[in-house]
């Protein structure tokens, strides 16, 4: 009671309400205005960043103005670039690039008469074709022949011409000497022979669509070239036919691998190549293995580089132990001998 009248006694002489004085004590913290609370909200950058702009904030201030807007560049044509020699000797292949800025909806490369439809890649960021051609030494002679490349992107066609210029080639001549019986077939094998011609024919003349084949190509064996291709082959003082392959050394029973990926397309015992092997590689490649001792793969085996097709042998007509290799192109057979030591990059040089 005495605290209530000197309460009252002091609430007379201050001026202070009662009510006030009867409250809590505890003294409250400052509040700002809504209105500054406002302003700094508005205050605060409202824009976010952009890719390429410093992680660092930016103020209202340092905001670059708004770009204009700038016209879409007009799409130029697609670049058509087709990189082929000017000039080839007889008897050597050659190769075919098209490359484009847009996807290849279609290509087919024309020469001498044959078509091939390359497999298309893709190869930094370009669309790419590529096609191996040649000419053979037994049919080929100097002179100007033309290659046209025929092309459809973004449902457009375009062709595109070359000339290239066949070139002579100094062959060598090799003389041998043989039983006569290799040299001149007793008649009653011609028809076998004849058989053999048109089955060898129509697989060396195999164009498939995918293309396996990369260079350099797998060596088949590391034996030493005996025989070069295009020599000029003198049987018995007899001009024949001249070498359309090459004749590897290689002992009685050596592997003999396989020059790239491809698939097992025939194999049989023939009167001249003996134990043979053909191997289709794609876009009109084959490679062919003759004069083995026993073969080790079955027409139709999917096959890898490097694998083995059989084993060095002498049979067929063939005087001793060896490999004699072909490769048709197209059905030319070409000298395959460039192709075991350079790229497909500087052939095209």
């Amino acid at each position: 009671m005495q605290r209530f009248f000197l309460l009252a006694i002091l609430t007379a002489l201050l001026g202070f309400p009662l009510n006030a004085l009867a409250q809590d004590q505890t003294p409250v913290q400052d509040q700002a205005p809504v209105q500054d609370q406002v302003e700094t909200q508005e205050q605060a950058p409202a824009f976010g960043l952009q890719e390429g702009d410093s992680p660092a904030l930016v103020t209202k201030d340092e905001a670059p103005a708004a770009a204009e807007a700038e016209p879409a560049p007009v799409q130029s044509a697609p670049a058509l670039v087709l990189a082929a020699p000017s000039k080839a000797g007889v008897g050597k292949p050659f190769l075919v690039r098209l490359t484009s800025d847009l996807p290849l909806e279609s290509v087919s490369v024309h020469w001498q008469g044959r078509e091939v439809v390359p497999s298309i890649s893709v190869w930094n960021n370009r669309h790419v074709a590529l096609a191996m051609l040649g000419t053979d030494v037994l049919t080929e002679r100097p002179g100007k022949e033309e290659l046209v490349v025929i092309a459809s992107v973004d449902g457009k066609e375009s062709s595109l011409r070359r000339t290239v210029r066949i070139t002579p080639e100094d062959y060598p001549k090799q003389e041998l000497t043989l039983p006569e019986k290799m040299v001149t077939p007793p008649k009653g094998v011609y028809a076998r022979i004849e058989a053999e011609g048109k089955q060898t024919t129509e697989a060396k003349n195999t164009v498939s669509a995918m293309r396996l084949w990369r260079l350099p190509l797998e060596r088949p064996v590391q034996g030493k070239v005996l025989s070069v291709y295009g020599a000029q082959r003198i049987l018995n003082g007899k001009p024949k036919n001249p070498h359309r392959g090459l004749d590897f050394r290689s002992p009685m029973g050596n592997p003999i691998k396989c020059v790239a990926d491809g698939r097992v397309i025939l194999v049989g015992d023939h009167y001249y190549a003996g134990n043979s092997v053909y191997v289709d590689h794609g876009n009109g490649v084959v490679s062919m293995y003759f004069h083995m001792s026993e073969p080790t793969v079955k027409e139709g085996d999917e096959i890898k580089r490097g694998q083995t097709v059989g084993l060095t042998g002498m049979s067929g007509r063939a005087t001793g132990p060896h490999l004699h290799f072909s490769l048709s192109v197209l059905g030319d057979l070409v000298d395959p001998a460039p192709l075991f030591s350079t790229t497909a990059d500087n052939m095209l040089q």
